[in-house]
Order: structure tokens, then sequence, then C-alpha cells
């Protein structure tokens, strides 16, 4: 099995070196093959230039092999070389955006099915804001203040990205929603990585993680481990 990166947003700039360079290290080094998936910008039509900061990025952090994969839409993740191409990377990047495109687009595709291959091969799956809430079992949608199917990578947590910011106001609703579950919030220019063994993450960058269950919380700052059942 591989490794799962979840980061609270504001990607591509300042301390999410931090996190960006520990996933390449993971997926096998700057000559990893990098895929990054823009598709969560596409409602808000920044996809084009999101995938131009994505390569600035890691081409920045050394990086020899990224490039943007041609997946925009339902359509495009069941074509099939989308998929041979997904097949071929170490390190998936979902960047943020939209979360209810972003897992319509992925649910029950083929691209889907890539995605976990390269996960179940050993490889990098990382999502960023939105691309970090998709990846468990569900997410909120704060414009209708209910939960959407997630793509379930992982089981019985919530991911709430930006905490420091704007995402601390989804856990009101979240926790009547969610009362049995682990809510991480996770700051801005902040990662969470499982690399640390069994059930346990390591918090990499500039803010904090947080967890919530029930009434309780324990918050977490740069290189502390967390264990999540």
């Amino acid at each position: 099995m591989g490794y799962l990166v979840l980061e609270g947003g504001a990607e591509f700039t300042g301390a999410m070196k931090a996190p960006d360079l520990r996933a390449l290290d993971l997926a096998g080094g700057l000559n990893a093959k990098v895929g990054v998936i823009c598709a969560a910008a596409v409602p808000d039509n920044n996809h084009e230039h999101a995938a131009k900061n994505a390569v600035r990025w890691f081409s920045e952090l050394g990086a020899q092999n990224v490039r943007v994969m041609p997946l925009v839409d339902r359509f495009s993740a069941d074509d099939a070389s989308v998929t041979e191409k997904l097949e071929s990377l170490n390190f998936i990047y979902l960047l943020g955006g939209a979360a209810n495109y972003l897992a319509n687009c992925l649910h029950g595709s083929s691209a889907m099915d890539a995605i976990a291959k390269v996960l179940a091969a050993g490889g990098v799956l990382c999502g960023s804001s939105a691309g970090a809430m998709v990846l468990g079992p569900n997410y909120f949608d704060a414009a209708q203040g209910c939960l959407n199917n997630g793509l379930g990578f992982l089981d019985n947590v919530c991911i709430v990205p930006h905490h420091d910011t704007f995402g601390r106001l989804w856990l009101k609703p979240l926790k009547k929603l969610l009362p049995w579950t682990v809510l991480i919030g996770i700051d801005e220019q902040t990662g969470l990585i499982n690399d640390a063994g069994k059930g346990r993450w390591t918090v990499y960058g500039q803010g904090q993680v947080t967890l919530y269950w029930g009434e309780n919380q324990s918050s977490f700052n740069e290189h502390q481990a967390i264990y999540i059942a």
C-alpha cells in the first residue's frame, strides 16, 4: 500500500515545500513520475492557470518528470489513454477547487481504478483542499449544508481543509452530521502524511492539524505524529 497526503490548501507556495518534498521522496525521489489532476478547477475556468502553477512549483522543488493529466470531466476520466497515463505514475496530485465536480468526475470511473492501482502499488496520492476532502468516505457540501459521498480512500474520517480560515466554520454542522466520525482539520500550508507506520501520520508545514471526535479535540504541530485508527 502506498501513501496518502492530505493538504489544507494554499497549494504551490511557501510552507507547502515541506509536505510536497516529503511526498516526492516517498514516490521515489526527484525522478518520480508526477501527474497533476486539475479537474476541480474546471468550474471556475482556472484549470489551465492552476496547471501552469503546478508544473512550475514541482519543477522548482527539483522534480524532473511532472505533467498535467488531461482529465477535466467525466468523459476524459473514462478515456483509455488517460487511464494508461495515470497507471504509469508514481505520484498523483489532486488540486483544489470544486469538490462536487471532482468527485463526480472520478466516482466509478476508469481513472478512479487507475488511481487505486497506483496507490496499491506503493505510489503516492495527494489531495489539496477539495482534493483532500474527496478522499474520505464523505465530504461536506458547505453550499447545501449536507454530506456527499467521497472516494473512500480513508475510513471513518472527514477532512476539513482551510481549518485556520473558513474551514473551522464547518465544524458545528459536521459534528451534528457525523457525531461518531473523526474530523481532521488541516490548516493552510500544512500537510498530513501516513508515513509513520500503520495508522500513524506526520504533520508537515507551517500550521497545525486538529482532530475532533465528540467533544474532544487535539492539535498537532510540524513533525508531530498522529495516530488515526
